[in-house]
């Protein structure tokens, strides 16, 4: 159990954002202004089924309208309630002004465990919910984009798009309603990874920085590091993937909700997703040492940990246990205010979360901007790139018969260079660039501000400076 002094989530977030003002010179009005929830909807709707009413409640909170519309997930837990949503919505405002995605902050969620419904039951209530939201505008393209979060994904976004469009038969840009739609139904290719993808991105971006990788006590590159991930989910399994997949990374240990896998010559991440979706868990999986105490593994030393499921799960009471000496919050607010100040005293880099898993709503803007585009990227220019491409690989193959054994290309050149790039490769390029832009502006203010010690504090700095500038412009 967590000690009772322990900081909520919302708690947590107005700490660190005063640590940060604290050192701004900001008018107190503007302030306060950018720090509070501007509004809060909570809806209680009635869904018949299985034969009789069953009462539900969501919330959607709108943070910050410096930039219109405002963009956030609507998650379905349990544990779904008003001080998260508006943790999470102002979370929101300072990740989208961090990566400069035109988007202010918001947030939604709906008190419900979505395992105990199928699928037609979770259609009806998340059409119902949809409902709820679309008739006062907090569902719309101008005004307020949900996305997936914990607990909805492609599927849901799906059906709340198509809710939309019944409500609104006329509005030609109905699909940009919602980001994390299913390809098929005007979703954009990256968006499922783009979460995981970014925590990869970010990684790498943090390793091009030896005197970064020294603060955390590290050295070398990504490849060989240990790396424990807590939750497999959407965003834990793709970032675990892709760093052991492509950078050489060792997954030693893998936390789920009925456990936990520890293997220190590494897991095989595609397998025990596999495993995971046919037994519902990590329990019995057969090549990793298993125990049903996640938090034991939580405490394993590694060089990388990844929480990437709840909040708060690193807190007071296990901070001083916790032997990474670099952690990325792919979840939103893993790390509680009171363990922060713990693990900064202990000399652990912290790569914050407004950051770390700042690809989703990266991807989910791609997304928006090709929705009212109505074309999807790559489609005016990839033929052009592959003639003008053509072009240099003609002139080199004449120079080839030219000089004989004297010099050619490599065999595989050709085929690489003459492929224009598609929607999947411009979406990643566009999320790797704005990766690592937004860890430029934050680790100038690390290294170039005496006071800022943290990449946290220079995250809150960086963000906050960027929605004051848009209110400063509105005339506030």
């Amino acid at each position: 159990m967590a000690p009772k002094n322990e900081p909520t989530f919302r708690q947590s977030v107005d700490m660190m954002f005063n640590r940060a003002v604290a050192l701004m010179d900001l008018p107190p009005g503007l302030e306060e202004k950018i720090r509070v929830c501007n509004a809060t909807y909570t809806v209680r709707f009635g869904v018949r089924l299985r034969g009789q009413i069953h009462t539900f409640t969501g919330y959607r909170s709108v943070h910050s309208e410096h930039m219109e519309p405002v963009k956030g997930g609507i998650r379905y837990a349990l544990s779904v309630n008003q001080d998260e949503v508006e943790a999470l919505a102002a979370l929101m405002t300072y990740k989208c002004a961090l990566v400069e995605a035109p988007f202010g902050g918001s947030k939604g969620g709906l008190c419900i465990n979505p395992r105990d419904y199928d699928e037609d039951e979770l259609e009806r209530i998340t059409r119902r919910f949809a409902y709820e939201l679309i008739k006062r505008d907090l569902i719309n393209p101008a005004q307020n984009v949900p996305a997936p979060d914990m607990g909805t994904g492609e599927r849901e976004m799906a059906w709340i798009a198509d809710q939309y469009k019944r409500m609104h038969t006329t509005d030609i840009n109905g699909a940009a309603c919602v980001t994390g739609k299913p390809t098929n139904a005007g979703g954009i290719q990256g968006r499922t990874e783009a979460t995981g993808r970014g925590v990869q991105y970010a990684l790498r971006e943090f390793f091009r920085h030896p005197e970064d990788v020294k603060e955390a006590k590290l050295e070398g590159k990504l490849d060989g590091k240990r790396v424990i991930v807590q939750g497999l989910g959407n965003v834990g399994y793709h970032a675990a993937l892709f760093l052991q997949k492509e950078d050489g990374c060792k997954i030693t240990g893998i936390i789920e909700h009925d456990g936990a896998l520890f293997n220190e010559n590494g897991l095989d991440v595609e397998a025990v997703r596999a495993w995971i979706v046919k037994h519902g868990g990590v329990t019995g999986y057969p090549d990793a040492r298993n125990t049903t105490d996640g938090a034991q593994v939580l405490e394993e030393a590694c060089d990388i940990l990844i929480p990437a499921a709840m909040e708060g799960v690193i807190n007071m009471e296990n901070a001083a246990r916790i032997q990474a000496p670099l952690i990325i919050e792919a979840a939103n607010g893993p790390i509680t205010a009171g363990a922060d100040e713990i693990l900064r005293e202990k000399g652990v880099v912290m790569i914050p979360d407004m950051y770390a898993n700042a690809g989703g709503v990266t991807v989910s803007y791609f997304e928006w901007v090709k929705n009212l585009s109505h074309i999807r990227f790559g489609r005016m220019q990839r033929r052009q790139e592959e003639a003008r491409h053509e072009l240099i690989v003609a002139e080199l193959e004449r120079l080839d018969r030219y000089l004989g054994d004297a010099w050619s290309m490599r065999p595989d050149f050709k085929e690489k260079y003459l492929r224009g790039a598609d929607e999947l490769e411009l979406v990643r390029s566009g999320l790797d660039d704005t990766m690592r832009a937004a860890y430029q502006s934050m680790r100038e203010l690390w290294h170039g501000r005496d006071d800022v010690h943290d990449l946290r504090t220079a995250a809150y700095i960086c963000a906050i400076q960027k929605v004051a500038a848009s209110y400063r412009a509105k005339g506030l």
